[in-house]
């Protein structure tokens, strides 16, 4: 099983180095619509949808998708390079509505562990998730291949970093009612892990978080808090249908769904301050 994991963790690490810095925007742009729409099948599973209503939820996002990058292609610098005005225009539609979502509503939503069982509710919340998300996967690229790889690269650490320090020195539950291996010892060495990172690669950050080691400081603090609420929720989700994964897609990993569900989180969040303080 763990070699499977590896070899499937290699291919999908090396694919997706080779679509961020290779592919041109339209590229880029095709592919993320296909993860996402890849993401949106699974999220039917937890919804509990038939295989029928599964691809129907992934068509719909690839379509909303299409849409949004025919009427707003200078957001998305399909037509040239971005416009800060478009950028703004567009973002503050999509990641305006996630940030109030993952800072007020998910927090209330795992505190109550309210049940998703309305479907035009799941429909709406899965394309919250993941809308916003594919957006900010396209407008934080257009800073360079290096700088969303950089952003990333502190989700996939807090999630490795709190495996590990969870694995040593676990005692207390985190959230022991909806992840029972997670840790607040694994929470913290997540967090470490991000800081150090952090300030490693403040290189490719604006300088408005670099210019105070105490901003720096929190913005990777927060990070970290809203990916591991990312992750909780799907937790929170997956044991409400009675699933271990969101599907089986990716041998040794389960499902991408489950590969991403912190980045659904973390990055329209930064792309949100991006966009406010770099253009």
């Amino acid at each position: 099983m763990l070699k499977t994991r590896v070899i499937t963790a290699l291919i999908l690490f090396f694919a997706f180095l080779a679509a961020l810095f290779y592919l041109p925007t339209l590229g880029w742009t095709v592919f993320t619509t296909g993860v996402m729409a890849v993401a949106a099948w699974e999220w039917g599973a937890l919804l509990r949808l038939s295989n029928s209503g599964r691809w129907f939820f992934a068509l719909l996002l690839a379509l909303i998708c299409a849409a949004i990058a025919w009427l707003e292609p200078a957001a998305l610098a399909l037509v040239g390079p971005s416009t800060p005005q478009a950028a703004w225009r567009l973002g503050r539609c999509f990641y305006g509505p996630a940030a109030i979502f993952w800072f007020a509503g998910v927090p209330l939503w795992l505190w109550r562990r309210w049940l998703l069982n309305s479907l035009p509710l799941g429909l709406a919340i899965g394309l919250l998730l993941l809308l916003p998300a594919w957006l900010a996967m396209i407008q934080l690229r257009q800073a360079g291949p290096w700088v969303l790889l950089a952003i990333m690269m502190i989700v996939w650490l807090a999630d490795t970093g709190a495996y590990f320090a969870g694995r040593r020195w676990g005692r207390h539950k985190l959230a022991p009612n909806i992840s029972p291996g997670k840790t607040w010892e694994g929470a913290a060495g997540g967090a470490v892990a991000v800081i150090v990172y952090g300030f490693v690669v403040s290189y490719y950050f604006p300088g408005v978080l670099t210019a105070s080691a105490w901003r720096l400081l929190i913005a990777l603090l927060v990070v970290t808090g809203v990916s591991i609420i990312g992750d909780l929720l799907e937790s929170l989700l997956k044991r409400q249908a009675g699933l271990k994964d969101s599907s089986n897609i990716l041998p040794g990993h389960g499902g991408l769904l489950d590969r991403i569900d912190s980045l659904t989180s973390t990055l329209p969040i930064v792309a949100l301050f991006w966009l406010a303080v770099v253009h």
